[in-house]
């Protein structure tokens, strides 16, 4: 299964990561600010607008709080921003350690090159398409979960909005953008988004045809990225164990495959064209 599928769901329970602390030290904080205040757990989540089993969650540090929730927080609670400038310490813990891990490759790259054969690449995928993914997934995500990994996914795309943005080429399979994941108005709405970040200067998206013979990935899914520093590493994952390739000549391997896919595959323009049929088509 692709990296970018739903084998990032095993970065969910990480026995490594220090997040959970992170998360139920300002979950204690938070009850312990609202207790000081006067407040029970119903009369603060009228106040907040929130609910009370989600200012519950959040104390008891099995839901992570959003940005927001912490700002009103800081404001029913008169906390004069103790509570806000909690948001800092909160953002890292918010994804996976190794997705956290992952970003930060993706941040010091300045090319990013991404095959896949299942799915469409993390770095494309609307909202709605992940959290259909990470809804797929067996045994099945919380909701809780679901909101953490797709929100983590999401994050990760900023790469592409930055100034310099690395330059993003990517190789999908004619399969996945007929797959409905989510349904077809999911399916249309994910081509749409295709065809708008495809025409970005730093981004090359191309299609590799069902009806292609030779094909030089039918091994896996797999990312190639070329850091500032020169430097060159690959990224891998297969059925519940992600990789990070930096044996010099493994990623020569993953580099050179890479460069066969992308010349198989249909050019940047007329894979636009080709997921424009498509979108016809859906």
């Amino acid at each position: 299964m692709s990296a970018e599928g739903t084998d990032e769901s095993s970065w969910a329970l990480d026995p490594e990561d220090e997040s959970g602390a992170v998360v139920a030290a300002v979950g204690r904080q938070l009850k312990m600010w609202r207790e000081a205040a006067g407040f029970d757990r119903s009369t603060f989540a009228e106040r907040m607008g929130y609910g009370a089993d989600l200012t519950r969650k959040i104390e008891s540090g099995t839901r992570i709080p959003r940005p927001e929730f912490l700002d009103k927080a800081d404001e029913v609670l008169g906390a004069d921003g103790k509570i806000a400038a909690m948001k800092l310490d909160v953002e890292k813990a918010r994804y996976p350690k190794k997705v956290r891990d992952l970003a930060k490759l993706e941040s010091a790259a300045v090319e990013i090159g991404s095959y896949d054969n299942v799915v469409v690449t993390g770095l494309l995928q609307t909202e709605e398409y992940a959290r259909a993914l990470f809804g797929l997934r067996r045994p099945g995500f919380s909701e809780d979960e679901v909101e953490r990994l797709a929100t983590a996914r999401l994050a990760r795309q900023k790469l592409i909005q930055r100034h310099p943005a690395p330059l993003l080429t990517v190789v999908q399979e004619e399969a996945v953008l007929r797959r409905p994941i989510g349904g077809k108005m999911v399916l249309r709405r994910q081509l749409e988004h295709l065809l708008e970040v495809g025409r970005l200067r730093t981004v090359e998206i191309q299609v590799m045809p069902t009806v292609v013979e030779e094909h030089a990935g039918l091994g896996s899914s797999f990312t190639v990225m070329r850091l500032k520093d020169g430097t060159t590493v690959g990224h891998s994952e297969v059925q519940l164990a992600s990789r990070l390739i930096i044996d010099p000549k493994e990623v020569q391997i993953m580099d050179m495959r890479y460069g066969m896919i992308r010349a198989q595959a249909l050019t940047p323009r007329e894979s636009l064209t080709f997921i424009e049929k498509v979108l016809g088509e859906t």
